[in-house]
């Protein structure tokens, strides 16, 4: 039952929500005082949760989707004293949230910014920020939990069964990754899953009958949800009962739709005046007065509040990890190398030798397709790496991401501990999801083709944002799609992933590049990577007379240089278009023309060597450059300069046969030799 000091407590966080979105005079103050009762109720009587070591793995998970509401997630971090975690995941003894990172909401260095970040402030399980995105990542962490129950527990020793909580509001279940994902988790029949639906009815523009009038609870019952209603969230027993109902539901996720009040107590209550700005001086002293508090008094927090939840989540969360810490310990002795796997998986670390037995490729003039050769070294490395999992967007027989050795199984309701996931056509929740498991500590992948990836930015994105080692994998790289026409051969999309921060992007020229790029991106703690590879096949070069494939680590590397060491000019390439320039280079040698071809495989790479090496593989006295890939050319000229020349996409690719639309667009020996030439006699000419 509710008493004095459980309203005190809720008022408390509206208080310390309200004073901190007006003292930044900026931010969204009407959902936090709407939901504060139903945070408070999940934090303080269910959540497994140790303030004291917030990274403890088998803790409950609690993801703010509606990441405007960023102030009751700081309120709560503050009031149950939460522990600060550095880099090395090594808990600290200050607090993640002070009283004057409140006090300094939204304003540079604060570690409460205006939507939670993972790694910026210690107890944000993952960063919300496109509405939508914090239930999809919630899937990922609830299909890991499960995936790790599956893998690692033992009659006696149940180390996992840890539940994902997700506060979504109403522009979270518009938007269409949530539905992909909760169709899936659906599917998937998650039930330590627990979304909490904030149907507070308005959104920035006005109330939500302008534009969302559809049976939200009909939906999720039709994606195999259980559903359960609160009518009031100022109802602390009704809340209570609604969590119970989901601890209680064993065969499904829950969806708990609750009834809010957006600016609960304040005179615009209701109103989109509510949702994303400061009530005012006057409107916070109103709402203060309303809830019984001190109307002049800023930021007050009651000692009996701090010592509510100490009593409560505090006493309960450090019983729970202490007993499991415990257990884990019993598990170890009797369970030694399975435990030696988890506490890797906690560090991100691999297990020895998981590089053994990667495939070699011997030289092949009809060589094969950059797709295949990264499934055979992605299934090499899923054998070394037992915790190295994921799949498709509906892709897996063209993307070759399948895992296919004896025991990899399918990721099902019935098979919780396969290795594949079928994602379905989802692309958007599938970079989410995976960004989910990543956040578990697992190391996922997912793949789609590359035109797909559109689909996806946001969470390929946010993995970036928050240093997760995903691993995105696109095919179908290019105008080599071939027939399926210009709304499939991507264009655009490399620069795209190339300009955003923190994402290594690859694209391999053949086998032996490929074998290397896993290399490199398996052992990744805290960057995320996207593969980028062909349809078509692509020789395996002949390593013995030309550059080693281990040079992809740096990013480019010399693949072939001209005869007397000393270029006049230089080819670079991407993917499928270095054989092409290594035909080019031939043929111009055969003029008496030296040409260096250089392997770019990562821009990002290479862009992080030391300038002595970056001038030795790409000399500054060279200026006559040309840069060839099948993809716009947007970013090359920093690499080729203003008197190198490209051979790339400047329009969308067209629907006919490869061999034809290599000739239509340019992208032939000969042409790649012509522009050489052209940039060789331009240069003779404006020489002195």
């Amino acid at each position: 039952m509710t008493d004095d000091l459980d309203t005190l407590s809720v008022n408390t966080i509206r208080g310390l929500c309200m004073d901190a979105v007006q003292r930044a005079e900026s931010g969204h103050p009407g959902t936090p005082m709407g939901m504060a009762p139903v945070a408070y109720t999940l934090w303080q009587r269910f959540l497994r949760y140790d303030p004291r070591d917030p990274i403890w793995p088998n803790r409950d998970r609690f993801v703010l989707s509606e990441g405007h509401a960023s102030t009751l997630l700081w309120s709560l971090l503050y009031l149950t004293g939460v522990h600060a975690v550095d880099p090395d995941y090594e808990v600290l003894g200050r607090p993640a949230v002070t009283m004057e990172d409140l006090k300094s909401f939204r304003q540079l260095d604060s570690r409460c910014p205006g939507h939670p970040e993972y790694r910026w402030t210690s107890g944000v399980e993952t960063t919300t920020g496109p509405l939508g995105q914090g239930v999809a990542t919630s899937v990922g962490m609830a299909l890991a939990g499960r995936w790790l129950g599956a893998e690692y527990n033992r009659e006696d020793f149940p180390l996992f069964d840890f539940d994902v909580y997700a506060l979504a509001g109403d522009g979270c279940m518009m938007e269409g990754i949530a539905s992909e994902a909760a169709s899936l988790a659906g599917h998937q029949r998650l039930s330590n899953l627990c979304w909490i639906y904030d149907s507070n009815r308005i959104t920035i523009e006005g109330h939500t009958d302008i534009a969302f009038t559809e049976d939200v609870a009909a939906r999720f019952l039709a994606y195999g949800w259980n559903v359960t209603t609160v009518a009031d969230a100022n109802d602390l027993d009704a809340v209570a009962r609604a969590f119970h109902d989901f601890r209680a539901e064993s065969e499904r996720p829950t969806l708990v739709l609750v009834h809010s009040h957006i600016g609960y107590g304040s005179p615009v209550e209701d109103s989109p005046k509510a949702h994303g700005s400061p009530l005012g001086p006057d409107g916070v002293r109103a709402a203060k007065r309303f809830l019984g508090l001190p109307e002049d008094e800023e930021f007050r927090v009651p000692d009996s509040v701090r010592e509510r939840f100490a009593a409560g989540i505090g006493t309960r969360g450090a019983e729970l990890r202490a007993a499991w810490e415990k257990r884990f310990e019993e598990y170890r002795a009797a369970w030694p190398a399975e435990a030696g796997e988890l506490e890797r998986i906690q560090r991100r670390e691999l297990p020895d030798g998981w590089d053994r037995a990667l495939p070699e490729f011997p030289p092949d003039p009809k060589g094969l397709a950059t797709r295949d050769s990264s499934g055979r070294v992605l299934n090499a490395l899923a054998r070394n790496i037992p915790w190295l999992l994921g799949g498709s967007a509906d892709l897996a027989p063209s993307t070759k991401t399948r895992l296919t050795f004896d025991g990899a199984g399918d990721l099902q309701p019935e098979e919780p501990g396969g290795r594949n996931l079928h994602f379905g056509v989802r692309e958007h929740a599938a970079a989410a999801v995976a960004n989910g498991m990543a956040l578990t500590k697992l190391r996922p992948y997912w793949s789609g083709f590359l035109i797909f990836s559109d689909y996806a930015k946001g969470a390929i994105r946010l993995s970036a944002l928050m240093e997760l080692p995903v691993v995105h994998v696109f095919t179908h790289d290019s105008i080599g799609v071939g027939e399926d026409g210009p709304t499939h051969q991507p264009v655009e999309q490399l620069a795209g992933l190339r300009a955003m921060p923190g994402l290594l992007v690859f694209r391999p020229a053949d086998a032996g590049e490929v074998t290397e790029t896993w290399r490199y991106v398996a052992a990744l703690r805290h960057e995320p990577a996207a593969l980028v590879l062909s349809r078509q096949a692509l020789p395996t070069l002949d390593r013995s007379r030309l550059g080693a494939a281990s040079g992809v680590a740096r990013g480019a590397y010399v693949l072939a240089d001209a005869p007397s060491g000393e270029p006049q000019v230089i080819l670079l390439a991407t993917g499928s278009e270095v054989p092409l320039a290594l035909s080019a280079r031939d043929e111009l040698a055969s003029e008496g023309i030296g040409a260096r071809v250089v392997s770019m495989p990562c821009w990002e790479l290479f862009d992080r060597q030391p300038q002595s090496y970056r001038d030795e593989v790409l000399p500054p006295s060279v200026t006559a450059r040309v840069g060839i890939e099948q993809a716009s050319t947007f970013g090359w000229d920093r690499y080729v300069g203003d008197r190198g020349a490209l051979v790339g996409m400047h329009t969308f690719g067209a629907s006919a046969p490869l061999k034809q639309l290599l000739g239509k667009f340019g992208f032939t020996a000969q042409r790649v030799a012509e522009t050489a030439r052209g940039l060789l006699a331009a240069g003779r000419e404006t020489a002195p």
